[in-house]
């Protein structure tokens, strides 16, 4: 196993990429990020760190990304069950908690009961090591501060993603936390980076100046288009505002299935 000596630290002024909805294809410019959404070629300076899914990408995509220089995060749920997923029969119904409305598929998981989920999620994050990434995203951390299922509380959170940043540290990896940001304050000293949804949007993006840049740990953002709360991402207005806090902020199809709009 790697030594925490040996994990990336990621660069606070980063250009980066999110693709997570189906394996990333080396040879298509959309799945690169080199292009906005809708194709048109991108004059922004093209990722240097690519987050994608755990499961659906093989080792020689991670060693293809490294030959061409780039760092590599793997995307994993470790809040949700997901029915699709090769281990989804390790999950006992107990453990399965109410739909996670977002996601078809999805169920809270008792973050309570560690000594069935860190088990399954160690096996996730071993992959993840053995396949060469050099960070982990673990997603859906935030059980508590939804419809779960479970009589989850802040402290039961802290306590589990506590625990998923300790294992990934073990594996030699950096970690970042994604959301949560009721509790990134208590939650950064054991993160090493953070990427936030619409903080824009909601008005919360303060809060991962003195978490995480204060800490000299990268912020990455990502706004989405929400036609149902009447908002629309205005790059104009929020790429300014980002670039001087110091985020890595983009707009992103909210499907995460390739292209992208970042601020620089």
């Amino acid at each position: 196993m790697a030594t925490a000596g040996a994990r990336w630290v990621m660069p606070l002024e980063v250009s980066w990429h999110w693709m997570i909805d189906h394996a990333l294809d080396l040879g298509n410019e959309r799945d690169m990020g080199l292009t906005d959404p809708g194709g048109r070629r991108l004059t922004v300076p093209e990722p240097t760190v690519y987050d994608i899914d755990w499961e659906y990408n093989p080792a020689s995509t991670v060693a293809a990304l490294h030959d061409r220089g780039k760092k590599v995060i793997c995307y994993v749920d470790v809040g949700v069950f997901e029915d699709y997923r090769a281990d989804a029969a390790r999950f006992p119904a107990a453990v399965r908690g109410a739909k996670d409305s977002h996601w078809e598929g999805s169920r809270w998981l008792d973050v309570r009961r560690a000594d069935v989920l860190l088990p399954i999620m160690e096996d996730r994050i071993r992959t993840c090591r053995d396949k060469g990434f050099d960070a982990v995203e673990p997603d859906e951390v935030d059980g508590y501060a939804n419809e779960s299922g479970f009589a989850l509380t802040a402290a039961d959170q802290l306590a589990y993603n506590r625990a998923i940043a300790d294992l990934v540290h073990r594996y030699g990896m950096s970690v970042g936390l994604k959301g949560d940001i009721d509790q990134a304050a208590a939650l950064a000293p054991a993160f090493d980076w953070t990427l936030n949804e619409q903080c824009y949007q909601f008005d919360e993006c303060d809060g991962l100046a003195s978490a995480f840049l204060a800490q000299g740990k990268t912020v990455l953002v990502a706004e989405y288009d929400d036609p149902g709360a009447g908002y629309t991402v205005d790059l104009d207005h929020i790429c300014p505002k980002a670039n001087a806090a110091g985020y890595n902020a983009m707009k992103m199809p909210l499907t995460l299935d390739g292209g992208r709009w970042p601020c620089r």
